[in-house]
């Protein structure tokens, strides 16, 4: 079990550099540091000597990847690469061009993401297993064309659509929770309800359809016959048996975005004004803080790895032939 987890994370290595590589190609060759303060000075009317001065303030007026005007080490380390890619490898992803700490905004920040995701998680998990497995019960008769039916509605239907509809009536109309905003504490279980529901509802439909189809391939199963043949209910059947069976496909959509829950909902935060590192990666955009970007694109992908690796942890857990492969 060692040798195969050993496989899987020397595996995502060379995946993590080639994403570092790539990105710094996309920042620093497609984009060049030129066009980066040609954006931020404004596209009209910018001097040669303001570029560079722009340049010279954030450390972009260095070689890209070679210093042949250092000695030593210099050579490699004297570059844009080694000071601002080769960096994010020990996650230090230096500061933003307004002169904030990157590292430090992003631990401020995912206190607020992780307070609304993971309620989000957890609720959405349970109703979706739930929804789906009753869809199975019933499967065959009106209720599960039904349920089906409605499941495709939600769908057909934005999440841009449901927090709208949801800050109209919940907030607005009824006053039940406030329509923005983040507090600490105890007071943010008022600000964090409707972003959960909203989340919650808005995934309803393709998680409970993928579900049921994987409750559906179990159910046709010889382990499923035997166990009917031997006098168990078909609520036994499903709870007992299916279920348990079923969660090593589950495990995989589960296990791998659990690491992805700290990086932040983009609309979701937008919208109810939290200040999680949603909201942050949008600020960043529109304000073409590039190194902010650069940083988030970098973590999401060394979180993505790290969710596939759990996921394959946990295979090893639910199925003891994977530890033989």
């Amino acid at each position: 079990m060692i040798a195969y987890l050993l496989r899987r994370i020397l595996y995502a290595i060379p995946i993590l550099i080639g994403v570092n590589l790539l990105t710094f190609m996309l920042f620093f060759v497609v984009n060049t540091p030129d066009d980066m303060a040609r954006m931020q000075l404004g596209m009209k009317r910018v001097t040669q000597d303001a570029i560079d001065k722009w340049k010279a303030q954030r450390g972009y007026d260095k070689p890209l990847l070679y210093n042949p005007s250092a000695a030593g080490t210099a050579k490699l380390t004297e570059t844009i690469f080694y000071s601002k890619s080769a960096s994010m490898f020990v996650f230090d992803f230096g500061y933003a061009d307004d002169g904030r700490n990157i590292s430090r905004e992003i631990v401020t920040r995912m206190v607020p993401s992780l307070v609304i995701a993971v309620p989000t998680f957890i609720v959405g998990l349970l109703v979706y297993i739930s929804f789906a497995l009753l869809m199975t019960l019933f499967r065959g008769t009106r209720l599960d064309a039904a349920a089906v039916a409605l499941c495709v509605v939600l769908m057909s239907v934005s999440t841009l659509f449901y927090i709208i509809c949801g800050q109209f009536l919940v907030s607005k109309v009824w006053h039940w929770v406030p329509i923005s905003g983040y507090a600490g504490g105890a007071d943010s279980l008022r600000f964090i309800l409707l972003p959960v529901l909203i989340g919650v509802i808005a995934s309803i439909g393709s998680s409970s359809r993928w579900y049921r189809t994987i409750f559906l391939e179990e159910v046709g199963r010889e382990y499923v016959r035997t166990a009917r043949a031997k006098g168990l209910s078909e609520i036994s059947v499903m709870f007992r048996h299916v279920l348990k069976n079923a969660m090593i496909p589950i495990l995989t959509g589960v296990v791998a975005v659990i690491p992805l829950l700290f990086m932040g909902s983009l609309l979701t935060e937008s919208f109810f004004g939290i200040p999680g590192l949603g909201s942050f990666t949008i600020d960043a955009i529109q304000s073409q803080d590039f190194g902010i970007v650069r940083a988030m694109v970098f973590l999401g992908s060394a979180m993505y790895i790290l969710g596939l690796i759990l996921t394959d942890i946990s295979y090893t857990l639910v199925d003891p032939r994977v530890r033989l492969a």
